[in-house]
């Protein structure tokens, strides 16, 4: 029987559908195993050979542990809110709901064809309102908490309003916005509208000014990562930082148990030093500067108090509220102006940017340690979320501070004895302190650091700004809260409506909130949200339901929020539906959740590590809070796999002509490179009649060519639509099948890894499954295998692979398994093996990389179950010893011949046997041997 992949394929592809065979219930006879993919987002362009690489490196690893007897949870679904659906329901008038269902249509045809172990009984999809009711239920549990910093959880906001009756907020140990103060009777003197601005203040979700870039032409908030210099990255738009009410997740509040987690996670380290320098953590203290003339104050936060005795400017964050306080009328326009330009920069740039740039503010500050009066500067490297907006500055010892004084020609004082600050500012780690205070001054404080260490000082200060009451000591985070507000259409709606100004729940039992119809997807005339479209988009409070905006009457029924919800919103707890996703009473039954627990194999790229790798931790530990989730990290083990690049191609044409040159004759002409459709290029040979009908302007294309053949160039690029390099998995499963394409994307180097693409390879790896093939069949369609007794070499080679190929997959080394795989068949197939007893074994160890041909095997040899009911095959060391032992006899160093001796031929034996060799007579040449030296089971040298 011919190996026909094409039929075995759709074979075996409508059997495990019509089977059931990958779908998973929970059982408790066995240990479960949870893999999951990054929920993928289905664009228009469908997949391209890229993007399985993460998805096939799973489900190898998914198949594998099924094999060994777990039950498996293998999930897919869809993050199927976005902007370019949206983008395009704008462009074209087409709902985003039909362009995303088209697009998840494409994709679940083409991810189908590659073979999946995917359940997709448990498929979802973060639009549909059965979905999305509970990402709105979560975002309600959120407003309705606080977060204690006691007790380090979210707590029920009930408990702050009790006690606020009582005692007010004295003692209170809670994350907030804003450091408020406030008696019993304050309290409860206080209307329904002040308490709910009070406890805005406390919630985990809450209304809160924030910056935020924002993009005109695109009428919305986006992410740090949707913007590329100053332009957002869809459509290329001006973006601007602009202070806006919006809602936000104190994921703050959570940054140290964000931190402390990643102890007890199966991450790289790369990623894991990722997020920890994103949480930032810094000890340090809070001091307040007055300003010189004036009542006001401010405070800042220092790590190293100990080096104010070398402030010699302030600098506030662009966006600090100080900064219109500080400004003096002869500055005023000044500062506009530049505050204007850095309104175009988001946080990331201008911490990226090493650049000196900078508007004097026109005030002074006092040292509280000098008595000194400090120039106040506005500079956009100091960013207002993270500690005050407003730092010291201490030019002999920070870098950036010291390049923006050189810049602006601003005092260098040195705190250390011995530095040398003319060039480049000190490290200020260890060391003996000077100038803490200058000798030549009237001390203005009774703190002097000089002559201490550095550590010391540090210490030393810290306890001096809490005693005099200058400060408090302090432990900071660079971690924001998260940004949830989104002005576009096609997102979450969250469950709000407003009442005198203030956000309220709409009932839980009323959820979920669904998305409603609108006549345009931009924003309104007036600048609202997309939903300010809506004509039905209020609440009634008294019947529950959404009734017709025209019946507002501020009374029973209120506005709803024209805002959504961002992208991470959808993708935030998806692991925990998959575990239960028709369940209309919970977000996951509390039984099935103790079943799963959490995911043991997370796959993505580590381009996520900032965003949804921060933000998904963050919510599963709320939930574990609450009782739902029962484990506190969501992803136990990730593995982040590389990215497959462009492999581009390129031909050149003559210029001023449509003549095009091959390749290695192209330095005889001026030319220009053209990238060309690697679709129709060949192991680097043009198509040359696809190439002329390709585009029309190449249509009368003439060529000159070396032997006959047009050779093109290549390079290795990202893989896009714009260099023609994209190659559809579609075109590679109709040439080769599915399983070739799955092995070759594994044989291309470490999953881990980018690669180019090159389809130069794949024909070696569909030859392999051909030649595995033939050990079943013959040329002539006879069916090979025998129930004979295996030999020592077969046993021999197939454990070897067994070894190798167990130990491969545990560390995600597919690429040298499939080496392993060429060598075992190749072995068999010299040995004329057809014993059913090894080909049993090799068909379950293949089964997780190529399941196809490994199914249609299987069922060959007789079995009525599917491979993946197998069980993995256990290595036999008995198999895997050698019986002989390969020498090589060297005289005087040097290799001459080879000799096989038992594995366990003693060494006088072996001497013996290399003297009376008579090939050895050639090289001892009648001289006697000094000493003959055996190195076991390697090498044999006799020393002449």
């Amino acid at each position: 029987m011919e190996y026909n992949f094409r039929e075995i394929e759709k074979k075996w592809q409508k059997r495990w559908v019509e089977e059931k065979t990958y779908q998973v219930t929970e059982d408790d006879s066995k240990q479960k195993f949870y893999v999951l993919n990054m929920f993928p987002y289905p664009s228009g362009a469908g997949l391209h050979v890229g993007h399985p690489l993460g998805y096939i490196a799973s489900d190898i690893y998914a198949r594998y542990k099924r094999l060994q007897g777990f039950n498996v949870l293998n999930p897919m679904g869809y993050d199927a809110y976005g902007l370019p659906a949206e983008q395009y329901a704008i462009q074209t008038g087409q709902h985003p709901a039909i362009t995303t269902v088209n697009n998840i249509d494409r994709y679940r045809e083409q991810l189908d064809k590659i073979g999946f172990s995917f359940d997709w009984n448990r498929e979802i999809r973060t639009c549909d309102p059965e979905y999305y009711h509970w990402t709105q239920w979560a975002f309600q549990k959120m407003f309705n908490s606080y977060y204690c910093n006691d007790e380090q959880e979210a707590r029920p906001i009930e408990e702050l309003e009790k006690a606020f009756a009582i005692y007010g907020n004295e003692g209170l140990n809670a994350a907030c916005s804003e450091d408020i103060s406030f008696t019993a009777e304050e309290w409860n003197a206080k209307s329904e509208k002040e308490k709910q601005e009070i406890l805005m203040n406390y919630r985990i979700a809450y209304l809160g000014e924030t910056m935020v870039n924002w993009c005109a032409e695109l009428g919305t908030v986006l992410a740090n990562d949707e913007v590329v210099d100053g332009v957002s990255e869809r459509g290329g738009f001006p973006v601007i930082q602009k202070k806006m009410r919006q809602w936000c997740l104190r994921v703050s509040a959570y940054a140290q148990r964000l931190l402390d987690g990643l102890d007890t996670i199966e991450w790289t380290d790369s990623l894991k030093e990722t997020q920890r320098n994103w949480i930032g953590r810094s000890e340090g203290a809070e001091v307040q500067f007055k300003v010189k003339d004036s009542d006001l104050e401010f405070t800042i936060f220092t790590t190293r108090a100990d080096t104010m005795f070398g402030v010699t400017f302030m600098v506030l964050a662009p966006e600090s509220e100080l900064v219109a306080q500080l400004t003096t009328p002869e500055q005023k326009a000044e500062v506009d102006a530049y505050l204007d330009r850095t309104k175009k920069r988001t946080e990331r740039e201008r911490i990226a940017d090493r650049s000196v740039t900078g508007v004097f503010s026109g005030s002074y500050a006092i040292n509280p340690f000098t008595g000194e009066a400090v120039p106040v500067w506005i500079s956009d490297y100091v960013l207002a979320g993270y500690g005050t907006g407003a730092i010291m500055a201490v030019p002999a010892h920070d870098n950036r501070d010291y390049a923006f004084a050189k810049h602006f020609g601003l005092e260098i004082r040195p705190l250390v004895e011995g530095c040398d600050v003319s060039e480049e500012s000190f490290d200020a780690k260890e060391g003996i302190v000077c100038n803490s205070p200058r000798l030549d001054v009237t001390p203005y404080c009774d703190l002097s650091l000089n002559g201490l260490t550095i550590k010391e000082a540090i210490e030393t200060t810290k306890k001096y700004v809490k005693e005099h009451n200058l400060g408090r000591v302090k432990v900071n985070y660079r971690l924001r809260d998260a940004i949830f507000s989104r002005q576009r259409y096609w997102g979450e709606p969250f469950p709000v409506y407003y009442k005198d100004g203030m956000p309220y729940m709409i009932d839980e039992a009323s959820l979920p909130l669904e998305l409603p119809e609108v006549a345009k997807f931009l924003p309104t005339e007036t600048g609202e949200p997309p939903l300010g479209h809506a004509t039905k988009w209020a609440w009634d409070t008294v019947n529950k339901c959404v009734v017709e905006n025209e019946k507002i009457d501020h009374v029973t029924v209120f506005p709803l929020e024209l805002n959504t919800m961002p992208g991470f919103a959808g993708s935030s707890a998806y692991y925990l539906r998959y575990m239960d996703p028709h369940n209309h009473q919970a977000l996951v039954d509390p039984k099935i959740d103790q079943y799963w627990k959490n995911v043991d194999l997370y796959v993505g790229g580590t381009e996520h590590a900032t965003g949804h790798l921060i933000y998904s931790r963050f919510w599963n530990k709320f939930l574990y809070d609450m009782g739902v989730s029962v484990m506190e990290e969501p992803f136990q083990k990730l593995v982040n796999q590389g990215m497959i690049q462009g492999r581009s191609n390129f031909v050149y044409r003559i210029k001023d002509t449509n003549t095009f040159v091959s390749l290695n004759l192209k330095d005889q002409y001026e030319v220009t490179p053209i990238h060309v459709d690697v679709n129709i290029v060949s192991n680097d040979i043009l198509d040359l009649e696809a190439f002329k009908a390709w585009r029309p302007e190449y249509k009368t294309a003439e060529f000159i060519l070396e032997d006959g053949k047009y050779v093109c160039g290549w390079a290795v690029e990202k893989m896009s639509k714009s260099m023609f390099n994209v190659v559809n998995p579609d075109m590679i499963v109709e040439k080769y099948g599915a399983d070739t394409l799955r092995m070759y994307e594994m044989f291309l180097g470490p999953v881990e890894q980018s690669k180019p693409w090159d389809t130069n390879g794949i024909d070696g790896v569909h030859r392999f499954i051909r030649k595995f093939w033939s050990l079943f069949y013959s040329r002539t369609d006879e069916y090979l295998v025998t129930d004979e007794p295996a030999t020592k070499e077969e046993l021999k080679s197939l454990h070897k692979l067994i070894k190798k190929v167990t130990g491969d997959i545990e560390q995600f080394s597919y690429n040298t398994s499939i080496s392993a795989f060429m060598i075992c068949v190749n072995e068999l197939f010299n040995l004329k093996c057809s014993k059913k007893e090894i080909l049993e074994q090799l068909v379950i160890t293949l089964a997780p990389f190529a399941p196809h041909v490994c199914e249609e095997l299987w069922d060959v040899l007789g079995h009525e179950t599917s491979v993946c009911d197998a069980q993995w095959p256990a290595y036999n060391e008995e198999y895997l010893k050698e019986d002989t032992i390969n020498y090589t006899i060297s005289f005087n160093g040097k290799a001459r011949f080879n000799m096989e001796f038992a594995a366990d031929e003693a060494s006088d034996a072996i001497q013996a046997a290399v003297l009376a060799d008579e090939r050895s007579q050639k090289w001892i040449d009648g001289k006697t041997p000094k000493k003959i030296i055996v190195v076991p089971k390697k090498i044999v040298n006799v020393v002449i």
